[in-house]
């Protein structure tokens, strides 16, 4: 079993062996793509494939879309070099069941696949009147205006980051009859539409002042392009080797792990959990596609925002980090794994439902209890999703402002007593001592990458594991940082009990754990 146009004419072979084939016919829908495009992607990544692929998909056999998607990978060609041209743009895309089944399905929604190197190409599909939307997955890092400064510098036609980039073919759109086009980031961060909005004028207005532009692309940006937020949430871990050997166990050829020059991990497959939320404000001047039919919901860029706040600060990133932090000092090796640990169990059911659902924002088309309830028993205790501690404890420093900061702030401006917020707390103070890189067997570890690593090493200076007598006068500063923790937590009057969290998680071996299981007492 091949992975290509060819291969899967021969249908039997596929069916026989539980996967589900395209329903449509993929030679004239790629035709229709190329003839007039619709939907470009920008970051050909897991979540790519595993959803908006899959979404696309699922419209495509239903007869409610007749083209596909362009995707554009602009961080790692290799990736499109490597795991879509080779396979003429397939995949197979597997859904890991909580109950350790699997539903196999081969995608031909993605049309097309582009780098850099195909620029004409590119400006082709954006001159193009058919063109409604194009979308990111681009990590909440590609937004940065740093990334951006050198394209924002130089000529249009010299633009080779992505945001630059991307700026450069709206610049092609605009000269072709300035037809209007929506931009919708689907990175999982907050306010996402903003973040892309603010890069893409930051380069246009740089050209303008520059005199590389005229004032007209920037009012044509202001009145005829859109930057609608969204809200996405899908866990797509990357190649697991238990998924490789099933699918090798079936007589699939491609499913060998490719490892790319910049560290990418991908293959011909994707694997991803089952459960999926794609929120979308419904801003769209070219008009949308009907996404909707497949179960993403469009509606305001309130509601948008009230889903992620939702989400982010209570029922699922809160939780994520907490089983980050104390998986890794505890050395796990997987999220599911730590949800059958008993005390790591009540330790993210007290922060999700004692102290997050009392402050929860209420988006109203999603029950938070609901949302909540699929997090805690379906999605985190998924023993088929591998998805690793180490991996979610990667930028917690960026984290900890959101996922616990917003909750505390929200029980000082409704005059709540703090002290109910037992596992946060513990939470904060684990952070800090999982940044002194010792396990609780004693045993140093390699923390994830963060940002601030260096620095928060350089503020930790004079504490090391075992030995906390310097703990308050170096912690209280760091405590009292809002760039990290979102709220000063000496002034929340949360100070001294972290640092006293600290000092006992510090003390030695076993500290960690016996901390934890004293939360089943509060």
């Amino acid at each position: 079993m091949k992975l290509n146009l060819q291969e899967i004419k021969n249908r039997a072979q596929w069916l026989d062996k539980g996967y589900a084939l395209p329903e449509y016919d993929v030679a004239a829908v790629t035709e229709n793509t190329r003839r007039a495009p619709r939907w470009i992607h920008f970051g050909a990544g897991n979540i790519f494939r595993a959803f908006l692929g899959s979404i696309a998909q699922r419209l495509l056999n239903q007869g409610k879309m007749d083209t596909g998607i362009t995707v554009f990978e602009g961080f790692d060609p290799e990736i499109i070099e490597k795991a879509y041209r080779p396979f003429d743009n397939l995949s197979v895309g597997v859904t890991l069941i909580g109950t350790g089944s699997v539903k196999k399905e081969v995608l031909a929604s993605i049309c097309e696949s582009l780098t850099i190197a195909d620029d004409e190409r590119a400006r082709q599909i954006f001159a193009s009147p058919s063109l409604q939307m194009a979308s990111f997955t681009i990590t909440e890092k590609g937004y940065s205006l740093r990334f951006a400064e050198k394209d924002a510098q130089g000529k249009p036609e010299d633009a080779a980051g992505l945001i630059g980039y991307v700026t450069k073919l709206l610049l092609a759109r605009y000269n072709a009859g300035a037809k209007p086009i929506a931009l919708v980031s689907m990175d999982n961060c907050s306010h996402n539409g903003e973040k892309l909005e603010a890069a893409v004028r930051f380069v246009a207005e740089s050209w303008l002042k520059n005199g590389y532009v005229e004032q007209a692309f920037v009012d044509y940006i202001d009145k005829h392009v859109s930057f609608p937020w969204t809200m996405i949430d899908k866990i797509t871990p990357r190649p697991d080797e238990n998924v490789m050997k099933l699918l090798a166990e079936d007589g699939f050829e491609d499913g060998s792990l490719i490892v790319t020059s910049k560290n990418t991990y991908t293959s011909a497959f994707v694997n991803a959990e089952e459960k999926e939320y794609l929120v979308i404000e419904d801003d769209f001047p070219a008009g949308k596609l009907p996404l909707n039919e497949a179960g993403v919901y469009y509606t305001t860029r309130e509601t948008v925002e009230k889903v992620e706040r939702m989400k982010v600060t209570t029922c699922l990133n809160p939780l994520h980090t907490c089983l980050a932090v104390f998986g890794c000092l505890l050395g796990f090796k997987t999220i599911w794994q730590e949800m059958q640990d008993e005390d790591l169990k009540r330790m993210v059911e007290r922060i999700g439902y004692i102290e997050g659902l009392p402050v929860v924002t209420d988006p109203g088309i999603m029950k938070p209890e609901t949302f909540l309830g699929e997090v805690l028993k379906d999605r985190l205790p998924n023993v088929f999703l591998p998805d690793t501690p180490q991996r979610i404890a990667t930028d917690t420093s960026q984290k900890l402002s959101i996922r616990f900061g917003e909750t505390i702030k929200s029980y000082i401006a409704r005059g709540m007593d703090l002290s109910a917020l037992k596992g946060i707390r513990l939470v904060e103070a684990g952070w800090l001592r999982y940044l002194m890189g010792v396990d609780d067997c004693g045993n140093a570890f390699t923390p994830s990458p963060d940002p601030r690593m260096d620095e928060m090493k350089q503020r930790l200076e004079g504490l090391s594991f075992a030995h906390s007598e310097r703990a308050e006068e170096i912690l209280l500063p760091i405590l009292r940082d809002e760039s990290i923790f979102g709220v000063d937590l000496e002034k929340a009057g949360l100070a001294q009990d972290i640092i006293c969290a600290f000092k006992q998680m510090n003390s030695g071996a076993g500290e960690v754990r016996r901390a934890i299981h004293a939360l089943k007492d509060c």
